[in-house]
């Protein structure tokens, strides 16, 4: 995979995954037992009730990883949305809103309307509120008080917390961790050396965990038995990624992924986990040219765009391919000289949708009574 220019965070990725300098190697190591105890002293004052874990009226979903990006938490977040309104709750969304050029705590989008733009308010709060109309979503750093923002002032009945797996500042009813199939523990070790957030043992405050779009049986068999190892009484479930359409963003034209299979593309992305998306493409039939690859919520530059249509036409593709959270940071730019495409993708469930369904339930009955 290509990149436009070195950055750390890209750089720091590809080390995670060909590491080749063992100087490197050992300082991240070092680095890596600082977070650790860093982690510790943290878990320690929340257990001496130093930190304080608030509770709010309602329920609350936290939705959440192990490891560092790409494991599908916002397609999940979606998909636990969908699944509280058609047990009749009035669901909002609370994140911090990575990425946005604003501080404090903001409506995104209430009942009614969107408010917010992505560089107000997030490209993935955006994106969650351009696909569950109705829903509201609230973005704050302080996600105690943006979740008391959602029930206040947008009615909510039941919060699902985006990312909220290390989030111990408020109560949460349902812990859902999501696995990403293809690289569940990312290289096994904790950040900086690895992409571990935190270390397995932790997987143990679970209630639910969603192994998602892994390549193979064996891939959730593995995933499983080390899941095991730390939680014996969680349901473990697989979902997998469904490509609903393609859009040519100039004309607006939508096709079906299959009537790109063949296409020669330059795919580009700013993702915590872009070979995912790679994996998606080529799976699709898609002949890729190059990756080109971003940081995560990387902003682009007027000159970006240019650029990368000069590399599509430099490496013999037809045009360009990107995600719909990319295309929330692109959309203020003036469309590239070659067709850009952008691919929607949706989480469904492939198992356990009875203990999907009991898990939500759980939840509502439980506040009721």
């Amino acid at each position: 995979m290509g990149t436009p220019r070195p950055h750390p965070e890209v750089l720091l990725r590809r080390y995670w995954e060909e590491p080749d300098t063992p100087f490197v190697t050992a300082g991240l190591s070092l680095l890596s037992v600082g977070y650790r105890v860093a982690l510790g002293i943290r878990e320690t004052a929340y257990g001496c009730r130093l930190l304080r874990t608030g509770r709010l009226p309602c329920p609350v979903v936290s939705i959440g990883n192990i490891t560092l990006g790409g494991s599908g938490k916002t397609p999940m977040v979606e998909l636990a949305v969908l699944g509280l309104r058609q047990l009749g709750a009035q669901p909002a969304v609370v994140t911090r809103g990575y990425g946005r050029k604003t501080r404090g705590v903001h409506v995104v989008s209430d009942r009614d309307r969107i408010q917010l733009g992505a560089r107000a308010a997030g490209d993935e709060p955006v994106l969650l509120a351009e696909h569950l109309p109705g829903t509201p979503v609230v973005v704050g750093e302080n996600r105690f008080e943006a979740g008391q923002v959602a029930i206040e002032r947008c009615g909510a009945t039941v919060l699902v917390l985006d990312d909220g797996f290390q989030h111990r500042s408020i109560g949460k009813d349902l812990e859902i961790v999501v696995v990403n199939g293809r690289a569940p523990w990312g290289q096994g070790h904790l950040f900086p050396r690895g992409m571990l957030r935190e270390p397995l043992a932790g997987l143990g405050r679970a209630d639910l965990i969603v192994i998602t779009n892994p390549p193979t049986g064996g891939e959730v068999d593995a995933a499983t038995a080390t899941i095991r190892r730390h939680n014996k009484h969680a349901p473990v479930l697989v979902a997998g990624f469904e490509m609903i359409d393609a859009q040519e963003m100039t004309s607006g034209r939508r096709v079906s992924p299959g009537e790109l299979a063949g296409r020669k593309l330059l795919a580009f992305a700013g993702l915590g986990s872009p070979r995912s998306f790679v994996d998606t493409l080529e799976g699709a039939g898609i002949a890729l040219t190059d990756m080109i690859e971003f940081p995560d919520h990387h902003w682009f530059t007027p000159s970006e765009l240019p650029e990368l249509s000069r590399q599509a036409r430099q490496s013999g593709a037809e045009g360009l391919i990107t995600t719909e959270k990319d295309w929330m940071r692109l959309r203020d730019q003036p469309p590239p000289s070659v067709p850009l495409w952008v691919l929607m993708v949706r989480l469904r469930l492939d198992s356990g949708q009875e203990a999907w369904l009991r898990a939500l339930e759980g939840v509502l009955s439980a506040a009721g009574r």
